[in-house]
């Protein structure tokens, strides 16, 4: 046997293998040369049998009931590869591919190749099917067959046997005649090789952009990220072919065609694990009685009108205050007291400030104090502007004289104006850094797959995080370049540009005691993202859409591009919402962990990242809240609040520990 091999940049010679564990008993015994497993839409397990060797009709698909293998659909010839979408299962099996439904009854859905072997499906509906005769098939929702690419077309596709989907427009084929792994592209049929000595195995995803695969013989590995050394999962196996990912995404399974088992391997990579236990926390309404001066959730005409805040923060001037910006243009402020009854207005920019519940991504999205507010009295904010379509406006203000908690209206001296094509992906997020300087988030311009390639484009502001001098005025600007900014000396970039190759950030924030700055980057199609923004970083987009590469033209792992510290796929979540690293005193367990929850899933999690291993070691959910999570913010304290839209005024919430733990 080859040793595995994994190319990134350059070949890593994979270390010694023989330290795994042997495998855990099997879940199921008995079972007549099972080829594939798969969990289907009704959270069950199913695993195709091949009966007697290339003897027709004795093929099966079982389903594994406590402990038990019971026939689901039979008279199949060859079943090997196995997917489930939509309430049916699709089963590669010899020349056909075959459809079947929620009772076990299965139609030829579609014919291709001569050997077919491995199965998967987009998240179009669109299934690719390996032939072990040297082709690989695309077969659309309606069950048209069509080639993609052959051996001589491809020559490095001989056998191919094992393939999964690696975003929408790449597949990752394992070549049973030569073991290598091979990326490749769907637009062109193009392959490129990854790795050596895969054998004739098995491939999938875990939910967190962890591959594991299988070499045909006794062995599963895992891959904890692109271009990452493969590490032994287990051995013992007698041959090792088909892989699924388990019900609950927390287990890796194994159809062990020699033996006739089905084997339950912990989705975890062995000296790279990461702790997702529950936390002993849960969230609560913070502030329960607050009022909220000038909003009623009813307007006159009968129209419901959610409370819609979008930032929660402080004036770091020993004040304790609150501020909370609605997307509406409002900006609130009371004292950080459990008991307050009622907010006062400390800026109204309704007059200035777009909203709209069918674009509800523009409004009101930013808010920053000046770090040296207490005595010069200046904040900014990031807003979409009324008076011209689809821009949007950082400003500076400045607070009233005669009362600390007003702002003065008059005060506006506009810093950028950055315009774009459509009104989603804005941004939005404004916040100091350690250095003093302001740090600006900005969408890539909207619309879906970055149309203009702005993330990649280093002569527009879209797709970036900016830095700014807002304490020195420039000749043409109400604000310079910081000095060491990257691209400053760079005719061809702007020299606001921090980072770039952003699709929509949302949110950032600074980690008050290290200085990271903490980026979650909303996706695509399928993954979204947590980012650690560096200057001159290139975060990919929209040539990777998180760990995968993305479109036509998705690139590999490569030098020039830095990678998240953490993905999770669509299946768990689907719209990102940002949070930060907790650093106040109510929750020491939370102390350094960063807070951030997925809007659509409405769940929330704790991760942690130790900067010394340079990876993730837990991802901890926190108890579920039912409530689309729009924002995190912090007080002066480092005392951490989620906000969600609300028509009971509810919308600040925080941590609290469950009872009685």
């Amino acid at each position: 046997m080859k040793r595995l091999i994994w190319f990134a940049s350059i070949s890593l010679l994979v270390p010694s293998l023989s330290a795994a564990e042997q495998p855990p008993a099997p879940l199921v015994r008995g079972l007549k040369n099972p080829a594939a497993v798969a969990v289907g839409s009704d959270g069950r397990v199913y695993v195709s049998t091949l009966g007697e060797r290339d003897k027709d009709g004795d093929g099966a698909i079982v389903v594994i009931d406590k402990g038990k293998a019971v026939p689901f659909a039979t008279g199949l010839d060859d079943p090997r590869g196995l997917v489930a979408r939509a309430g049916f299962l699709f089963v590669a099996d010899k020349k056909r591919v075959w459809r079947i439904d929620a009772k076990g009854k299965a139609s030829a859905f579609a014919t291709a190749g001569l050997s077919l072997r491995d199965i998967d499906i987009d998240e179009m509906g669109t299934l690719y099917v390996s032939d072990t005769r040297g082709g690989i098939y695309r077969i659309d929702p309606k069950g048209k067959a069509s080639l993609v690419t052959d051996a001589k077309r491809s020559p490095a596709l001989q056998a191919p046997a094992g393939l999964v989907m690696d975003g929408l427009s790449h597949l990752l084929v394992i070549d049973s005649a030569s073991g290598q792994l091979l990326r490749l592209r769907l637009a062109d049929g193009s392959t490129r090789k990854l790795a050596d000595g895969f054998g004739g195995g098995s491939l999938v995803w875990d939910k967190y952009g962890r591959l594991y695969g299988s070499d045909g013989s006794g062995r599963v590995f895992a891959i904890p990220r692109p271009g990452g050394k493969p590490v032994l999962l287990a051995s013992g196996f007698q041959s090792a072919a088909g892989l699924g990912l388990g019900p609950t995404g927390k287990s890796i399974l194994v159809a062990d065609t020699k033996a006739g088992t089905v084997t339950a391997l912990p989705a975890n990579v062995p000296g790279r694990e990461v702790d997702q236990r529950p936390l002993s926390l849960k969230t609560a309404v913070a502030f329960p009685n607050l009022q909220w001066t000038g909003w009623k959730p009813v307007s006159d005409s009968g129209k419901i009108v959610p409370l819609r805040p979008l930032v929660l923060t402080h004036a770091g001037d020993g004040s304790n205050r609150v501020f909370v910006a609605t997307q509406r243009g409002v900006v609130h402020v009371f004292p950080n007291d459990q008991k307050a009854t009622k907010t006062r207005i400390f800026l109204d920019l309704r007059d200035r400030v777009f909203y709209s519940d069918d674009e509800n991504e523009q409004g009101l999205l930013g808010l920053a104090f000046h770090p040296n507010f207490k005595k010069n009295g200046e904040f900014f904010v990031f807003y979409t502007t009324k008076k011209t379509k689809l821009t949007n406006v950082v400003s500076r203000f400045r607070v009233r004289r005669d009362d600390p908690n007003r702002a003065d209206p008059d005060s506006e001296e506009q810093l950028l104006r950055i315009s774009h094509s459509f009104w989603n992906h804005d941004g939005g997020t404004i916040c100091f850094g350690p250095d003093g300087n302001l740090y600006i988030a900005v969408g890539d311009g909207g619309s879906a797959n970055d149309p203009d390639r702005n993330g990649q484009n280093l002569k527009t502001l879209l797709g970036k995080v900016l830095r700014i001098n807002v304490d020195q005025k420039s000749k043409s600007f109400n604000y310079s370049i910081p000095k060491d900014n990257p691209f400053v000396a760079s005719t061809e970039a702007r020299p606001e540009i921090w980072a770039y190759g952003l699709r929509n950030v949302w949110r950032m924030a600074f980690d008050r005691k290290t200085g990271a700055l903490w980026a979650a980057d909303v996706g695509q199609n399928l993954y979204e993202e947590i980012n650690l923004i560096v200057a001159g970083g290139n975060y990919g987009w929209n040539e990777r859409e998180a760990l995968h590469p993305f479109g036509a033209r998705g690139a590999d792992v490569r030098k020039n591009l830095i990678d998240p510290i953490w993905e999770y796929h669509h299946d768990i979540g689907k719209s990102i919402t940002g949070g930060v690293v907790y650093r106040g005193q109510r929750l020491p367990e939370l102390q350094g962990w960063y807070l951030y929850a997925d809007y659509v899933s409405t769940r929330i999690w704790a991760l942690r990242y130790d900067e010394g291993k340079r990876r993730v070691i837990a991802n901890r959910p926190i108890r579920d809240p039912n409530l689309p999570v729009m924002s995190f913010g912090e007080d002066e304290k480092g005392e951490v609040y989620f906000l969600t839209y609300t028509s009971s005024g509810q919308g600040i919430h925080w941590f609290v520990k469950e009872p009685g733990k």
